[in-house]
Parts: structure tokens; sequence; C-alpha cells
């Protein structure tokens, strides 16, 4: 037995569709607006410790002019790593922080009002953007340092050897000074001339500041990977998110085109069964006159 079920028990209270549309839009703005605060505290996080690299960087060049007076470079070599250090950490901060807030943009884009396009999305990527120069820029600078600090470091070496042989080396010597630290076969006859002791402290010198520079270019070409390293993964990270970005377009226009084409589809398949109706009729028609035809029913009846 069959119970007729009342469909007005069964009706939702209409609700105004403008009213809620525009409360819905308040509701992502609101979101978007804190979700773009949270994106500038973690922006702001890393510019600060921008900020202390660039520091250190200014610290480390000023050492790099104080060395030059110093004769014992072993006093300045300290101080030189003691700041690498704190660079490579500050960077080694820099690159974890500033991968994951460019890897957050995509998933960002997912969250109502910050799709793609949206004014929180362009906010975040021209900030991104701004984030990646600057750090960039910081590790030209190291490089340029770099390169300053190895030429500077020839130039001592070139003007300890003139003072004490009183003969300016050539190339050749200076790359072998540079390359070994080894200085004692150069000032062979200074040594014999003036006494080894006199030497000594120059020799000396020449080793510990090997020392010291190689450690700093050790120290520097570390610093300088650590951001090859970070542009390389943003780089793949963008690339990344402008592929996943296309396959996803790609993906919605072929579903699209599925859709349209099933929809075609459905279309010709009701037209081909009406069609086919239509036939059947006409065959069924033309059958009965056939019939009536051969039958001839009315001469029976006379």
């Amino acid at each position: 037995m069959n119970f007729p079920i009342a469909q007005d028990s069964f009706e939702l209270p209409r609700r105004d569709s403008s009213r809620d549309a525009d409360i819905e839009m308040g509701m992502h703005q609101v979101d978007a607006s804190d979700n773009l605060k949270g994106f500038l505290k973690k922006v702001d996080a890393i510019e600060g410790l921008i900020a202390k690299l660039t520091n250190l960087l200014n610290k480390l060049q000023t050492a790099n002019e104080e060395s030059k007076a110093v004769t014992k470079a072993s006093s300045m070599k300290g101080e030189y790593l003691f700041i690498l250090l704190s660079c490579v950490l500050l960077s080694a901060i820099n690159f974890v922080l500033f991968a994951a807030t460019v890897e957050q943009n995509l998933s960002n884009r997912q969250k109502p009002g910050c799709g793609k396009g949206s004014a929180v999305d362009r906010s975040r990527e021209q900030t991104t953007g701004a984030v990646k120069k600057k750090l960039k820029e910081r590790m030209d600078d190291f490089q340029t340092l770099r390169e300053a600090i190895r030429q500077e470091y020839r130039e001592v070496v070139e003007r300890r050897v003139y003072t004490v042989t009183g003969n300016r080396p050539d190339e050749e010597t200076i790359d072998d000074l540079i390359e070994t630290g080894k200085s004692e076969q150069i000032f062979k006859d200074a040594i014999q001339q003036q006494g080894r002791g006199q030497i000594l402290d120059t020799v000396a010198e020449i080793q510990e500041r090997h020392d010291a520079v190689r450690d700093l270019e050790r120290k520097l070409l570390e610093l300088q990977q650590i951001f090859m390293d970070m542009a390389v993964l943003v780089e793949a990270q963008g690339d990344m998110i402008n592929n996943i970005e296309t396959h996803v377009s790609n993906a919605t226009n072929h579903i699209q085109q599925g859709v349209s084409a099933l929809q075609n589809a459905k279309k010709l398949q009701r037209n081909s069964r009406k069609w086919m109706c239509y036939a059947i009729i006409i065959l069924l028609v033309i059958v009965v006159i056939i019939v009536v035809a051969v039958i001839q029913p009315w001469k029976k009846g006379a």
C-alpha cells in the first residue's frame, strides 16, 4: 500500500540568495584579509633575517678592511669565521622559510577569495618576488666580497714578499703562495742574509693569512651554494606551480569538452530514438495497409 507523502513537510525554508551571496562574499573578504596578514607576518620575519644578514655582511667587509693593517692574521681569523658561520645559519633559515612561503602560495589559491589572479594572490606574488630580489642581491654582494678578498689577499702577499726580499714577485710566485701557503723557499735568500728569526714573522703571517683566506673562501662558497640552492628550488617550485596550473587548466578544458561531447551524444541519442520511433510507426502503418490490402475484409462482408 502506498502512502502519499506531503511534499510541503520536506521543503526547506527559502533563502534570500542575494543576501546570502553578500554574507558569503563578506566572509571571503575577511578570510582573505586574515590570510594576507598571516602571510605578511612571515615575510616580515624573513626580511628581518635578511636585515641581520646584511648587517653581518657589513661587519665582514669592515673586518676585511681592518685585516689589511693587521700583521697577525690569526687575530682576524676567529672573527671572520664567527661572522661567516652566523651568515650561513641565517641563510639556511632564510632558505627554509622562503621556500616554505613560495610553496604555500600554491595551496593558498585553493582558499576562498584567494584564487589565482585575486587581490590576495597578486599581493603574495609581488611580495614574494620582492623578497626573492633582496635575497639575490645579498647573494651577489657575498660573491663580490669573496672575489674582493681573494684579490686583496694577492696584493697583501705581493707587498709582504716585496718588503722582505726587495723583489716584486711575479704572478706565478704569488699563485704558488696562495695555493700552498708555503713561503720559506721564496724567502730562502732573505733568510740567509737577514737571519731566520727576522723573516719568521713574515713567513708565519703569510701562512696564517693563507689559512684564514682559505677558510673564508670555503665558508663564502658554502654560503653562495646555499643561495644557489635556494634560487634553484624557488625556480623549480615556480615551474612546478606553473605546470600544475597548466595541467589543472588542461584537465578543466578536457572535462568541459567531455561534458559537451556527452551532452551532444545524449542529444544525438534522443534524436536517434525519436526518428527510430517515427520509422517504426511509419513501418507499422505500411504493414497495416499491406495486410488490409491483401485480406480485403470488405469483399468478405459482401
